[in-house]
């Protein structure tokens, strides 16, 4: 009888029934403080606790491997896109297992973009009376057909097409920029096409689709805050909605839906070392007070986000 009752104990215990497996994943991808030459790999079964996966789990043959972005494609790999800051060059990479890396190599974007809209310096001469926005002003796009840089591009998945959006200059400010891919193996892009609205002086632009209306959540380089816009269509032309109460000083952000339909937004305040994140329950249109993501504050920068089965 005493065995009995120990057995019947022991059944019981907490610490012997098993913990139920979380029925989702989130897989974060970032550079950190301490290098942006090694992404580290994150992984959290509720979107809020992230545990290292890996930690410099991939590191490119040159330059850096800032501001990646991750996501599953239909061949089973997880992909990767991210900064190179070596011109106007985009990297990728991609993996079986989210821990191992396999350098795929750097796509130049095409030098296509003379008059690229709103990609002026602001240097030029003011315009005259009737003359707004026009080429060689201060107000107007770069004169130069150049593609200088290519930063922060994002995947976004719509249907059956595959496209990264990134921010692209002529040698003055950034804009978003859409590029689609030819091919399943992701090897061959056709030409950037601009997202139409969102105009100058906005990088680190994502993209999320609710019902038929596309959202893009962009970081206004002139006033350091995150600008929310929406289209009906993915190339715009987009018009600027209110936004969340976020604060200033924030870039990076990477949006996610959660099981229950709240989309998360996670975002960089890059001037005070802090990764804050803030939720939407009513379809993107509220959002909370920001939160700090716990044990990450310090550590990460501009990371990707992509949810997915267990």
């Amino acid at each position: 009888m005493v065995m009995l009752a120990v057995a019947a104990l022991l059944v019981a215990a907490p610490g012997n029934s098993g913990a139920a497996e979380p029925a989702w994943r989130y897989t974060m991808v970032a550079f950190s403080n301490a290098s942006d030459r090694d992404m580290d790999v994150y992984e959290s079964g509720d979107g809020t606790e992230f545990q290292p996966l890996r930690l410099s789990a991939f590191r490119p043959p040159s330059g850096v491997v800032r501001d990646p972005s991750i996501f599953r494609h239909t061949d089973g790999f997880y992909y990767l896109t991210y900064t190179t800051v070596d011109g106007a060059n985009i990297g990728f990479a991609r993996s079986s297992d989210r821990s191992d890396w396999t350098f795929l190599g750097v796509w130049p974007v095409p030098f296509c973009c003379a008059f690229m809209p709103g990609t002026g310096d602001g240097k030029g001469p003011p315009s005259p009376p009737g003359f707004s926005g026009s080429a060689g002003f201060r107000d107007g796009p770069s004169l130069s057909p150049f593609t200088t840089k290519a930063w922060a591009p994002e995947w976004f998945v719509d249907g059956d097409r595959v496209h990264v959006i990134l921010s692209l200059s002529t040698g003055g400010g950034f804009v978003p920029y859409l590029m689609t891919a030819l091919e399943p193996s992701l090897r061959l892009w056709g030409p950037p096409v601009p997202l139409a609205g969102i105009g100058a002086d906005h990088i680190d632009t994502t993209v999320v689709k609710v019902g038929s209306t596309y959202h893009a959540f962009t970081k206004n380089e002139h006033k350091k805050v995150v600008e929310h816009a929406v289209a009906s269509s993915l190339t715009g032309p987009y018009s600027f909605v209110p936004p969340g109460d976020w604060g200033s000083m924030r870039e990076g952000p990477a949006v996610v839906q959660l099981p229950d339909g709240t989309w998360r937004m996670y975002l960089d305040a890059y001037t005070e070392g802090k990764y804050l994140y803030s939720d939407s329950t009513d379809g993107l249109k509220t959002w909370s007070p920001v939160q700090e993501l716990p044990g990450l504050s310090g550590t990460v920068r501009h990371f990707g986000v992509i949810r997915e089965p267990a």
